[in-house]
Formats: structure tokens, sequence, C-alpha cells
């Protein structure tokens, strides 16, 4: 097992995953999970592209990381708990990965700022992004080392105490620089591959015969897939068997009774799915949702025999959820969970949204007044609030709400 007990050991660990991130052609992010020791548990990158495909947007390094922590748990090994775990990320967290390391309670160190995404974004370490119990919580566990020299990478210390195994607590310039320029490099170029197919027309895929590949597929992954339909963007009383079905699976599993669903731009359910906290205290409905469908597109388009024919075909038919509209059952509140939810909203659309979506995030049971949620959102890094406009809205109809209450 390697150890290190130097911040810049670490973070030049970190910073080799973010190369092979880069090489793979996808953000160029990595990260490493350390014990109190210093011993390396895992070390992981960015995997949101594959084969020059999105295979999968909240496969993000630090998310990875935790949901691999829980799943070697659930597997029987002996693990310390979170809060004597350090993750060092090559770049500063986003809200999806923030949410999650807050939720599981690991300590974070951080390199490389990024002032778009980034839950420091502004470099002040006061997360003003973050509700104020987080924000605090935040404080007291995300360590941004020194970075001496004379350099614009150079930067004090601020934050969190690293942990007390580390000995050595500074990133030299040269291993800053490198975080930095590694995200820059490939950050323009996978945003635009993850809305590549942005100009394609969209085709009702409820037109399709029932033993068309693409129908198949859907429902091999849902079963009820194509068997509702409401009018665009506007969820009725008729998706609430669906939802109450996942919930009571969410229930079955030891959940609380998580659900969401996928609709697609013509109305049509495309997934509806429990969550799987009992797994891993990340693993929410949402999570699960988003990430089955990225899934279920990329396993489609990199198994197509003729790839630009079919691959246009499942764009059209299977489009990019921005065009689509997910159904939570339980509304956004100011817990690390929902927080992740939000940014993992932001990372799925990656772009955008198209202007004829006026709501592609609704939820049916409130959890915080609809202005406080909206101010939530408005003090969001600023990918979020100004080019995604991540604003979630309660559905419109009030039967829907009624029976999911």
């Amino acid at each position: 097992m390697n150890r290190t007990i130097d911040i810049q050991a670490a973070v030049a660990i970190a910073a080799a995953q973010a190369l092979a991130a880069r090489t793979q052609g996808t953000f160029g992010v990595g990260g490493v999970l350390l014990d109190g020791a210093g011993n390396v548990l895992q070390a992981m990158h960015n995997n949101v592209v594959k084969d020059g495909l999105v295979a999968d947007p909240t496969a993000h390094g630090e998310r990875q990381l935790v949901d691999w922590y829980f799943a070697q748990q659930a597997q029987g090994r002996a693990l310390p708990p979170p809060s004597e775990l350090t993750i060092v990320t090559s770049l500063d967290p986003c809200c999806m990965c923030t949410g999650a390391l807050l939720a599981a309670g690991f300590r974070v160190v951080v390199a490389a700022p990024d002032a778009r995404a980034g839950i420091n974004y502004d470099q002040s370490a006061s997360f003003a992004a973050l509700p104020a119990p987080l924000a605090a919580r935040a404080a007291a566990n995300f360590c941004y080392p020194a970075v001496h020299g004379e350099s614009p990478y150079a930067r004090a210390a601020s934050g969190a105490a690293p942990a007390t195994f580390f000995i050595g607590k500074n990133i030299s310039e040269a291993t800053q620089a490198l975080c930095s320029l590694v995200f820059e490099s490939t950050c323009e170029q996978v945003m635009a591959l993850s809305n590549a197919d942005g100009d394609t027309p969209l085709s009702d895929p409820a037109t399709l015969p029932a033993d068309h590949a693409l129908v198949r597929a859907l429902r091999a992954r849902y079963r009820d897939a194509l068997t509702y339909r409401c009018a665009p963007g506007r969820p009725d009383a008729g998706l609430a068997p669906y939802l109450q079905a996942a919930i009571k699976q969410d229930r079955d599993h030891g959940g609380a009774g998580d659900a969401a669903a996928l609709l697609d731009a013509f109305g049509n359910l495309l997934l509806c799915v429990p969550g799987q906290l009992a797994v891993s205290p990340i693993r929410t409905a949402f999570m699960e949702c988003t990430r089955q469908y990225a899934q279920l597109r990329h396993e489609l388009m990199a198994g197509a025999s003729a790839p630009q024919q079919e691959q246009e075909q499942i764009a059209r038919y299977l489009a990019h959820p921005k065009y689509g509209t997910f159904i939570l059952v339980n509304g956004p509140d100011a817990s690390a969970a929902s927080f992740m939810q939000l940014g993992a909203f932001g990372s799925t659309m990656e772009g955008a949204l198209p202007a004829s979506n006026l709501a592609p995030l609704q939820y049916a049971r409130a959890a915080m007044p609809e202005p406080d949620l909206l101010a939530l959102c408005a003090a969001l890094p600023p990918l979020y609030r100004h080019l995604i406009r991540v604003q979630p809205r309660q559905v419109a109809d009030a039967a829907l709400i009624a029976a999911l209450a």
C-alpha cells in the first residue's frame, strides 16, 4: 500500500489521475482517498466521457471515490469512518461533489481553483454558495493549502487545517499549475461534447414499434417506459402510480421513500427509479435516474454497428435530458444530499437549457418555501446560476401533488 504524508505528494497523485482523465478525453480532474496515516486507499479520475461519448455526467472523481468507499463497506471491507479519511482532489469540487463529500463526511484537500463551478469559486473560503449550516461544515473540513511563489498560481492557505498526519503542508507552484492547466485544457471540449447533439431534430420514441431496438433497450432498463404520456413538461396525476411503485421499492430497500422520473420532450415516461440510500448516502433517486439514462444512451451509442447513422437516431429518439423533465418526489431542501442533487442536475445539463423548456427540474413534495429555494439557487457558483440557471419548480398539477403527499 502506498503512503504519503506530504500534501504535495498527495496532490501529485491526484494530478497524475487528472492527466489520465485528459488522455481519456474527459474532464482533467483526479483525486485520491487517504486513510488517517496517509495510506492510499484508492485513486480515481473523472469518467464523464468514455469512448468519445458522455457515459455518466455524475462520474466526477470525488463522487466516485465516495461511492467506492461505501461500496467497499457494503462488501464487508473494514474501513475507518469518513471523518478519519481525506480526499485530495486536483480541482475545487463542484456543487455535486461538495454535497456528496459533506453528506458522507470526508475531509478534503483541494489543489486548483475553479472560478465557474467550484464551491470556493471566489477563493474566499467563505463558501457563500452553501446554506449556512453546510458552509460551516465545509469551513471545518475543506483545506486549501498554501502555494508559495510569485506566479498567478501562488496563494495563501485558507479553509480548514489539513489532517495531522501531513508533515508537508504546501503545494508546489508547478503541481498547482499542472492541476489548473490540465482541467482548463479539457473543460470547453468536454462541455461541447456534452451538448454535441443540441441541433439534432427530436423524434417521438412512442411512434416506434414495440420490437424496435431502442424500445427494447429502454424497457430492459425500465419495463414501464413509454406507457405513460402527458403534455410536455406538465406531469399529471397519471404519473403518480409509477412514482408510488418506485417509492415502495425504495422503502423495501431500506430507504425513506425516494423516487425520481424522467419524461422526454414529448411527455413520454422514460425512467422512474427509487434511490439506493441503503447502499450509499449519496445514491439518491435523482442520481440513479440521471446516471441510468446516460448509461443507457452510452451503451447504445458505443455499441452501434454503424456509429454515425445509429448515434444520430439514438440522439433523436433518446434525446439529451435538457429537452426533458426530471420529476422528483421530494423537493430540494438545505441538506448536503439535496445540494448534491442540484449540482448533479447542473452536471447533467452541462450547458445552457433550451428556451422552450421552462421547467426541466420539478418536484411534487415541497421541502422548503419556493422563495427560499430560489434564493439558494441564486447563490450557486456562476456556472449554475448564470449559464444553466438551476431553478427547480413544483409540479403544477394539484392532483399529482395530492397523490404523493
